[in-house]
């Protein structure tokens, strides 16, 4: 189950990559069905594969950041309309 500390968590990963990305969207924020302590930010994503790579970089910056302060293990994941 998600706590309030992951949901802000996750929401600040977000709006981080939404300033330098203003054209992804937040579909959801979910647990990993793979990894149960793990959590997924999923995101409409950048159509340009380079601004994609990108970001990615970016995001696996900021979530180490993360998990080295909070223990929480938040990645972005890709999601469709």
């Amino acid at each position: 189950m998600i706590n309030l500390k992951q949901i802000e968590l996750s929401l600040q990963l977000f709006d981080q990559l939404k300033q330098q990305y203003p054209e992804i969207e937040l579909a959801d924020i979910v647990e990993s069905g793979v990894y149960l302590d793990h959590i997924w930010v999923r995101m409409i994503m950048p159509g340009n594969e380079d601004r994609m790579i990108e970001m990615g970089e970016l995001a696996a910056d900021l979530s180490i950041n993360i998990s080295m302060d909070y223990g929480y293990h938040i990645t972005i994941s890709s999601a469709s309309r």
